[in-house]
């Protein structure tokens, strides 16, 4: 008889932990502005650039440096407010961004059919045309984040001793090695020539 406290209460933390846990991977890991700006950044490279800055707005409220250029207030005004959250929300968001972005990017990989490409009849434009430029600019983008998220994230896995924080860090630092693997595989990048006169 002596048990049954113990188990009751034992039953009690664990539901209770199950519902944190469910709330904090149900929780959208963008904000509703941010969401918008992904559905309209319809092209990989674009697309890369918006998750970028949306893990960059995390690190900036987390005061992690990751030496990303502050918005402007254009930008600000797109951009809505800043996320909110606690600081292992705002870790699981970075991992969970981390995550979609490397997603985005195999997606493109497996099946380059799916890419939405920029109007190649825009003569405006001086954007590439052709996923064959636009896939390594995508991932170069990425691995230059991931060179300057890795560097901050180690410094915060260092300074914390909670276990959950280090655990979803340590996903994100992983994430940030995949991708650094990644753009080893590619191609040279070939040094534009400049016109000659």
């Amino acid at each position: 008889m002596k048990r049954f406290p113990t188990l009751i209460l034992f039953s009690i933390a664990v539901v209770f932990l199950g519902i944190l846990t469910s709330h904090a991977q149900n929780r959208d890991f963008l904000t509703d502005e941010e969401i918008e700006i992904v559905r309209d950044a319809q092209e990989i490279d674009s697309r890369i650039n918006v998750l970028i800055r949306a893990a960059d707005r995390r690190f900036a409220v987390l005061n992690i440096d990751v030496a990303y250029e502050k918005a402007g207030k254009k930008e600000s005004e797109n951009w809505g407010q800043s996320p909110k959250g606690e600081r292992i929300e705002l870790l699981f968001d970075i991992k969970r961004i981390l995550q979609k972005a490397i997603d985005d990017i195999d997606n493109i990989s497996e099946r380059p059919d799916s890419a939405i490409l920029p109007d190649p009849d825009d003569k405006n434009s001086k954007k590439p045309k052709t996923l064959v430029e636009l896939f390594p600019i995508a991932v170069r983008s990425l691995a230059k984040a991931a060179t300057r998220f890795k560097p901050g994230l180690q410094k915060e896995l260092d300074a914390t001793e909670d276990q959950k924080q280090r655990g979803v860090i340590l996903a994100s630092i992983e994430s940030c090695d995949q991708i650094l693997e990644a753009v080893t595989r590619l191609p040279a990048e070939v040094a534009k020539q400049k016109k000659k006169n």
